[in-house]
């Protein structure tokens, strides 16, 4: 999935941090720490003891500031095309113009973006300081979603994705589906500690992949419904890349586990590809994964 070279790029929408000075951030109260596409402590053993657990009731954290900056150079589709960080932009740009029109059909009241910042090696956020370990990852507190982009090369090198634009994309959309399910309420209410393949953390996973398929299948149209079409028409061999990174951080590829097993908390390769199909083919309407008896 490629810009449109001539396609207006919203750079506002992203920004990007210097490294985190190492403050840990805390709050009180149970809950979850961050919701990522994966989170590589569960399975890499990576110490992640610094975040806190922040998310009591939509609470909020509390701690230092991090400067930031508006990203430059990024205002066209072919900004897009060439640069990792203006693809980001451009990524955000039509997420947002696609969720603008549809979050209420999935419950949500009102719709605002979620803050994205682009990180190197570490960062502080109201989840706490997190490192390039964690993985892409969104914040609820912040309403915010945190992406070193050096994950897109291991999401290539160590779990064997294809790769590609819409394959870096689809982990943004996954991330703003987290957003999306902060907004309708669904986060809050899905949090009970419990793990494996048909856990409401599972449900949470495999919806927002559904999430970033509908926003795949949408983000190409070009008949107004969702503003400027950035994207060119989307291929089936930009599909099957998107697809590929959705089976590269199944639990059973990262855990290495067989099926059904309950230390899942993402869901299998084959549910997440499922789930993806699902959203593209028939809209975010069809990405209730609560209302089945397994996801």
């Amino acid at each position: 999935m490629t810009f449109d070279d001539d396609a207006r790029i919203d750079s506002s929408k992203v920004r990007r941090r210097g490294r985190g000075r190492g403050v840990a951030i805390g709050a009180g109260g149970g809950g979850i720490v961050v919701i990522g596409l994966f989170l590589l402590s569960q399975v890499l053993g990576v110490d992640l003891t610094g975040l806190a657990p922040v998310l009591d009731g939509g609470g909020s954290g509390s701690g230092t500031s991090q400067e930031s900056e508006e990203l430059t150079g990024c205002s066209t589709g072919a900004d897009a095309n060439a640069s990792v960080d203006c693809r980001m932009a451009g990524a955000a740009t039509s997420l947002s113009a696609f969720w603008t029109v549809e979050a209420g059909s999935v419950g949500a009241s009102s719709y605002v973006d979620p803050d994205f910042f682009l990180f190197d090696q570490s960062t502080d956020t109201g989840c706490g300081q997190a490192t390039s370990a964690v993985g892409p990852f969104y914040c609820p507190p912040d309403t915010a979603i945190y992406i070193d982009t050096a994950f897109y090369d291991d999401l290539r090198s160590k779990y064997g994705s294809t790769g590609g634009p819409l394959a870096e994309m689809y982990v943004v959309a996954h991330e703003w589906g987290h957003h999306i399910q902060n907004l309708t309420g669904v986060l809050e209410r899905a949090q009970d500690g419990q793990t494996g393949p048909t856990s409401n953390g599972v449900r949470v996973e495999l919806q927002a992949d559904c999430y970033a398929g509908a926003w795949a299948a949408g983000a190409s149209r070009d008949d107004g419904t969702y503003g400027e079409a950035l994207l060119e028409p989307i291929t089936d061999a930009q599909v099957a890349d998107a697809l590929s990174a959705a089976a590269a951080v199944g639990d059973d590829r990262i855990q290495g586990t067989t099926a059904n097993s309950e230390t899942w908390t993402h869901g299998s390769s084959e549910s997440r590809q499922k789930w993806f199909t699902t959203g593209y083919n028939d809209g975010p309407t069809a990405c209730d994964t609560f209302a089945v008896a397994t996801p």
